[in-house]
């Protein structure tokens, strides 16, 4: 995707042989770039979330365990550089997924050089990744036609969190049909879930809309409901972080509630993912664990003022506050799963029939 009209994605190797991110902490604000030159430092953009997304995740700490087989290529290395990774966030699937990979790929290789095996293998997730997300694209834009076709060629998505390139290494999940829609002359427009406490809806998604020319509107979490009660949101789509593996959803805190809405408006809701995202070893949502996180994401936040990035308090002095990253949304509220494999019901069987 573009940023005024450069061609990015959300992490590159460099010539060096370190990392290069788009730094995601600064945006909107500010667009700057941050190199990684170890595992310590991707462990530590993946827990402060400079980059963050279930398949950027993924990536980042592949790249991760290549730079711990620079230093040390021990198979004792690898141990310690997966568990150190793993460690950084418990809900997202696609880290576990794509550390178990590296490491399996590293176990085979006991004679040669590990860390030129882990740096083409890092590659290739991510090259993996990019068509994964164009596939998904491509199955949602049919979804996204058929819908337009009988609202006159126009239509309204709402999204929740930041579900677009910058989650992903390019293109996106959830954004990846709107893309799509958009590049062939469709006329989308977007509502964007502010996706309190974090803000990555409009952080993040906003600001790659706006960079890309997809016409879009902020809007405050509470007021999905309200647009879909005023018959102005023809569908829901949404990413997530985990796909148990009876279809039900974890993704960003505030999903669930706009599944609620969306059921009680007939309003289709959809959730885009690649296969990585599914857990076949966990049965129901009710199993997965949720990240808890800092209470300051609730009691403060940071924006622009006269050119600077500063943080304020937003709450009353010595309030407590809980701050779960994520919530379950079960799969009888979700209207279809869209993968690189195609759409599928939010089922067991539904996904079985796509990965058998």
């Amino acid at each position: 995707m573009k940023i005024d009209g450069t061609p990015y994605r959300t992490i590159w190797p460099r010539p060096d042989e370190t990392v290069e991110v788009i730094d995601q902490i600064a945006l909107p604000h500010r667009f700057q770039t941050q190199v990684l030159r170890s595992a310590e430092e991707c462990a530590d953009a993946i827990k402060t979330m400079l980059v963050r997304g279930a398949p950027l995740i993924g990536a980042t700490a592949a790249y991760g365990m290549a730079l711990a087989m620079k230093v040390d290529p021990s198979s004792r290395a690898v141990v310690a550089a997966h568990d150190m990774l793993l460690a950084t966030r418990p809900t997202a699937v696609n880290l576990r997924w794509a550390l178990k990979r590296m490491s399996d790929v590293l176990a085979r290789q006991t004679h040669g050089d590990r860390f030129s095996l882990a740096w083409v293998e890092a590659a290739k997730i991510c090259d993996e990744d990019v068509e994964i997300c164009r596939k998904i694209g491509e199955h949602g834009l049919k979804i996204f036609r058929e819908i337009a076709a009988k609202k006159n060629g126009r239509l309204n998505v709402l999204t929740h969190c930041n579900a677009g390139w910058l989650a992903c290494v390019d293109w996106g999940t959830a954004l990846a049909p709107i893309y799509l829609a958009f590049n062939q002359g469709i006329d989308v427009h977007v509502w964007v879930d502010e996706t309190r406490p974090r803000n990555q809806g409009a952080s993040l998604t906003a600001y790659e809309l706006g960079a890309h020319g997809v016409k879009h509107a902020i809007i405050a979490d509470n007021a999905g409901g309200h647009y879909m009660q005023a018959g102005e949101v023809d569908v829901c789509i949404v990413g997530t972080d985990r796909v148990t593996r009876n279809g039900d959803v974890a993704n960003k805190i505030g999903t669930y509630l706009k599944a609620l809405a969306a059921t009680d408006n007939n309003v289709p809701f959809y959730v885009a993912l690649p296969s990585t995202t599914i857990d076949w070893t966990m049965e129901k949502g009710a199993d997965i664990p949720i990240e808890e996180r800092g209470t300051d994401e609730v009691l403060k936040i940071s924006g622009r003022l006269n050119g600077d990035v500063v943080t304020v308090d937003i709450a009353a002095p010595g309030s407590p506050a809980r701050n779960p990253g994520f919530d379950v949304t079960p799969a009888r509220l979700v209207t279809g799963l869209i993968t690189e494999a195609g759409v599928c019901e939010a089922s067991e069987d539904g996904l079985r029939g796509l990965f058998a």
